[in-house]
């Protein structure tokens, strides 16, 4: 895998062995495209994985990124990968609903890629919107697949926009006052 753009851009990356989806660099490419310069502002990657998530948002000029993963044979990679980093990634080894119970630390950007089977996506969304990991100004993207479908939303929360990529969707959130 590689880094599609930014100050890594082009850099290859070691993947985890063992189960992994990586996202597609036609979908990482195309959504940070949509999400522009991040300069300044703080992410948050959940089901982080090999971390390329937080170094397609490092490359883009975020400058506090945490990278949260449960999956213990995917650590030496997800610190190895992040190591490769200009600002630190911070990496939690934990589960994400207990990192998200636990967090006391608001993000600007929230992005959320849950392993396909995983049926409670959408209360880990909910949690997270009722946490202290989301502010006022805060986006959300849920990368989910297509026969997945969005539910009601919970109070406060808008789809901004869904992008297909393949049989896999990114879903913009955003919070209205």
């Amino acid at each position: 895998m590689r880094i599609t753009g930014g100050t890594l851009g082009g850099l290859r990356i070691k993947v985890p062995r063992g189960e992994i989806r990586p996202a597609m660099d036609r979908m990482r490419e195309s959504v940070f495209g949509i999400l522009g310069d991040l300069s300044g502002l703080s992410f948050l990657d959940i089901f982080s994985g090999s971390g390329i998530i937080a170094l397609e948002a490092a490359s883009r000029g975020a400058s506090y990124i945490e990278a949260v993963e449960m999956d213990p044979k995917k650590r030496r990679t997800l610190l190895e990968n992040a190591g490769l980093s200009p600002v630190r990634i911070h990496c939690r080894f934990m589960a994400a609903e207990l990192y998200v119970e636990r967090a006391r630390r608001s993000f600007d950007l929230v992005f959320m890629d849950p392993p396909f089977p995983y049926r409670y996506k959408w209360d880990l969304l909910k949690s997270i919107v009722e946490s202290s990991i989301i502010g006022s100004n805060s986006r959300i993207l849920v990368h989910r697949p297509r026969e997945d479908p969005c539910p009601a939303l919970p109070q406060g929360l808008v789809l901004d926009e869904s992008r297909e990529y393949g049989r896999s969707i990114v879903d913009f959130f955003s919070f209205f006052s």
